[in-house]
C-alpha cells in the first residue's frame, strides 16, 4: 500500500459533477493529483443521500464520499472574474482538466479549451456531457437512467417474462460507463502528449458510451435487423436460451455460467456428480458420458449435429441438477475449484464479506478523522500489482485544501 501509484506526477483539475466523478476517483486512486473545484458552499452531490449514520449534512453523504477519495478539493467561483482567474491559474498547473460542465457554459465564461490550450497547448482537456458538445441533443436534459434506457443497457435487462418492464442497472452505471471510457481516453493522450508534445481534447458521450457496452443488441439491429430479448441473468439475444440462474437446496441462488464444452469440462462435472453420489439420480449422466467419449463439443457442431446440441444442452442441465442438490455456496466453491465457470448472487453486504474478496483487498479500512473512526469502502475495481491502486484518503470537506493548492499555483 506504500508503493508509489501508477500515475504519481500526473496533475487533474476536476470541476465537480455527478457523473464525471468517477473518472477523477480512478484517476486519483491511481495515484493522480486530481484537484476537484467546487462552487461556493459545494457541490449540489454533497446533498445526495443516503448520508453516515442517517444524518444528512455537505460532509456526510456517501455518494460524494465514493466518487471524491483520494482527492484534493477547492472551492472556486466561476461566475465572478476572481474566480475565473484562479481556475486559469490552476489549469495551467494541470495536466489534464476533467470536466462535465453544460456545453457552452465554459465557453461563454471564457475558460473554455480554446482558450485555455491556446495558451497552454500541451494541455489534455477532458469533457464528459450526456450526447457529446456539439450534438443537436447537447442541451436535453438527463440522467443515469435516461442514458441507460436511451443508450440501449436497460433494453437488454430483465426477466424472461416480457410482461414485466425491464430492469435499470443500479449504482448509476451510465455514469461508470462514461468514466472508465474517460479515464482510458485521458491516458492515452497523456501517452500521445508525452510523444508528440501537444495535449489533446477529448470529448465521452455519454449515450455513445452506453451504447456501445450492449454487445450484441446494437451491432444484431443494425446488422441483422434483429430485436434481442431480455433473458433472467444471462446475456440478451434474439432467440431465448437455456436459464442460467438457479435457486439451490438451501434456497439461495447461483448462475450456471458458461455450460461445459470441452472435454476436461465434462469430465470435471461428470466426476462431480458421481463424487455427490448422484449418479443414479441424474438424467443426463447418459449424455455426458458420451461427451466424455467424444472429446467434448464445439460450437460449430451445434449447426449441424442435433446430438451435439443435446450434449450441449446437458452440460447446462447437468449444472442445474447439481445446483438444485447443494447448497449455493458448495455449488458455487465446487464450480470453481473444478475450473467450471459459475457464480452466487449475493447481496453488496455478503461480497464485501467474501473471502475471495476479502483477500484480494477489495473491500478497504478509509480513516475518517472527521469521525474518529474507520468506514469500509469499495476498493479497486480491476487488481494490477504492477501499477497500484490504493484509496488515500477520505473526500474533501469544503474547500479543505485550499490554502496549500492555490498556494501553489
Amino acid at each position: 500500500m506504500s508503493a508509489p501509484g501508477m500515475l504519481d506526477g500526473l496533475r487533474v483539475v476536476e470541476l465537480a459533477s455527478a457523473h464525471a466523478a468517477y473518472a477523477g476517483k480512478l484517476l486519483a486512486d491511481m495515484g493522480a493529483d486530481v484537484v476537484v473545484v467546487e462552487p461556493p458552499g459545494g457541490h449540489t452531490s454533497r446533498g445526495y443521500g443516503p448520508f453516515v449514520d442517517d444524518a444528512p449534512g455537505p460532509e456526510r453523504s456517501l455518494f460524494w464520499w465514493h466518487y471524491n477519495t483520494s482527492k484534493r478539493g477547492v472551492v472556486l467561483d466561476l461566475d465572478t472574474e476572481e474566480g475565473r482567474a484562479q481556475f486559469t491559474g490552476l489549469a495551467r498547473s494541470a495536466d489534464v482538466v476533467l470536466e462535465g460542465e453544460l456545453p457552452g457554459r465554459l465557453a461563454d465564461l471564457g475558460v473554455d479549451h480554446d482558450r485555455l490550450r491556446a495558451e497552454q497547448p500541451e494541455l489534455i482537456w477532458v469533457s464528459v456531457t450526456a450526447f457529446g458538445r456539439e450534438s443537436s441533443r447537447a442541451h436535453e436534459p438527463f440522467t443515469d437512467l435516461t442514458i441507460l434506457a436511451g443508450g440501449g443497457p436497460v433494453w437488454s435487462c430483465g426477466y424472461d417474462d416480457h410482461t414485466i418492464p425491464p430492469v435499470r442497472g443500479g449504482g448509476n452505471q451510465s455514469f461508470h460507463i462514461a468514466g472508465v471510457f474517460a479515464v482510458m481516453a485521458a491516458l492515452t493522450a497523456v501517452l500521445h502528449r508525452d510523444v508528440a508534445g501537444t495535449g489533446q481534447v477529448v470529448e465521452v458521450s455519454m449515450h455513445a458510451a452506453a451504447n456501445v457496452t450492449t454487445e450484441s443488441a446494437t451491432f444484431d439491429w443494425l446488422v441483422a435487423q434483429l430485436t434481442v430479448l431480455r433473458q433472467t441473468g444471462r446475456h440478451a439475444l434474439s432467440v431465448m436460451t437455456q436459464e442460467t440462474q438457479v435457486r439451490c437446496a438451501d434456497g439461495r441462488y447461483v448462475t450456471t455460467g458458461f455450460p461445459p464444452r470441452h472435454v476436461k469440462d465434462f469430465i470435471s462435472l461428470r466426476d462431480w456428480i458421481d463424487a455427490e453420489g448422484l449418479r443414479e439420480q441424474c438424467d443426463e449422466i447418459v449424455l455426458l458420458d458420451l461427451a466424455v467419449e467424444r472429446g467434448g463439443v464445439s460450437l460449430a457442431d451445434l449447426r449441424e449435429d442435433p446430438l451435439a446440441t443435446e450434449i450441449y444442452g446437458a452440460g447446462r442441465t447437468g449444472l442445474v441438477f447439481l445446483a438444485e442438490h447443494l447448497t449455493a455456496d458448495q455449488f458455487f466453491h465446487g464450480a470453481q475449484s473444478r475450473g467450471l465457470a459459475t457464480g452466487a448472487v449475493w447481496s453488496p453486504e455478503e461480497a464485501l464479506l467474501n473471502e475471495h474478496f476479502v483477500a484480494r483487498g477489495f473491500p478497504v479500512a478509509v480513516e475518517h478523522d472527521d469521525l474518529g473512526r474507520a468506514v469500509t469502502y469499495p476498493g479497486a475495481p480491476f487488481r494490477a500489482p504492477s501499477a497500484p491502486y490504493r484509496v488515500s484518503r477520505r473526500a474533501p470537506h469544503v474547500g479543505e485544501h485550499q490554502a496549500e493548492v492555490m498556494g501553489d499555483t
